[in-house]
């Protein structure tokens, strides 16, 4: 394992799942303004050269999302800021938000999404209008992100299918057919492996070849994981939580995402064409705790390049 410039934790376990280790590698984590200035140095959590996404929350301010991420890029993490496009009005404003992370982060890869806004803002509901802007191109973006959804979206399909979810995954791959920027789909967290895997393999089925960043809830207190799941429309995997909270010798017990992990990481070893690339972390139950069980299981980042 290269050398990494953050401290182990005393609680570091003697053994390390071998398979969870190698799937843990190039991790990225995701962190809002507000959650970022509670952590005095980063260098200490994150292994050098970590993909960082920031939040954009409705009503954060971009001087505050381009100071996050300068200070990000700075200490050395490849920094990936939300770019929601429901609440970014214009073509004007999107072109501004571009100019700003460039002048003071040097951002050169983005997450596009639509943004957890039920009415637009302004000109714009969907990645794929943020795309045909040809904005991000003509910036020299190097890695564009957009959403995969393994258990549907509501908000999408509020039939319950995946009609428009699968219909925006093929119009997104012929655009990463004609793009020069690497995409990958990072996708909304769940707890079970076996609808992961059954997604991940229909996706090549159908002619989806982008590659897989995994949404993974960190570790982080039952009720809390309950309620954001709610909110964030997870799926039937929550059943996997609602299971936990049943069971009283658990529920007072903090989630970790050890078994999930364990399972991907294993059908990872055993099918290496499997078309998850690497894990994304939603620190539910607060960075430093994600960091921390991330370090203990093994994880580190050692993309040399700025743009992997």
């Amino acid at each position: 394992m290269a050398l990494l410039n953050f401290k182990r934790s005393n609680a570091e376990p003697t053994t390390v799942n071998p398979d969870v280790e190698a799937f843990l590698k190039n991790y990225s984590i995701e962190v809002m303004p507000r959650t970022a200035e509670k952590v005095d140095d980063f260098r200490e959590l994150l292994p050098a050269g970590t993909r960082v996404y920031i939040a954009h929350i409705e009503g954060t301010p971009i001087e505050e999302m381009v100071a996050t991420a300068s200070r990000l890029a700075k200490d050395g993490y490849k920094v990936m800021p939300h770019f929601p496009a429901r609440i970014i009005k214009d073509e004007n404003t999107l072109s501004d938000w571009i100019s700003r992370y460039q002048g003071e982060a040097d951002v050169k890869q983005a997450l596009l999404l639509a943004g957890g806004v039920s009415v637009p803002h302004g000109a714009f509901d969907s990645s794929m209008q943020l795309l045909e802007t040809g904005l991000f191109d003509k910036a020299g973006f190097e890695r564009l992100h957009v959403a995969g959804h393994p258990e549907g979206n509501r908000d999408i399909d509020p039939d319950g299918s995946m009609k428009n979810v699968e219909e925006a995954l093929v119009w997104k791959q012929k655009f990463s057919e004609r793009t020069n920027a690497k995409m990958a789909l990072a996708t909304q967290f769940a707890f079970e492996a076996a609808p992961i895997i059954d997604w991940a393999n229909a996706l090549k089925a159908n002619g989806i070849e982008l590659p897989v960043h995994i949404g993974i809830a960190g570790p982080a207190k039952l009720q809390t994981l309950i309620k954001f799941a709610i909110a964030c429309g997870v799926g039937p995997s929550l059943k996997v939580l609602q299971k936990r909270a049943m069971d009283v010798t658990k529920l007072l017990l903090p989630y970790e995402p050890t078994e999930v992990l364990t399972e991907l990481s294993g059908h990872k070893a055993a099918n290496p064409d499997f078309n998850i690339e690497s894990v994304h972390f939603f620190p539910l139950g607060g960075i430093k705790t994600n960091a921390n069980w991330a370090i203990t299981h093994g994880g580190s980042s050692t993309v040399p390049a700025a743009n992997a």
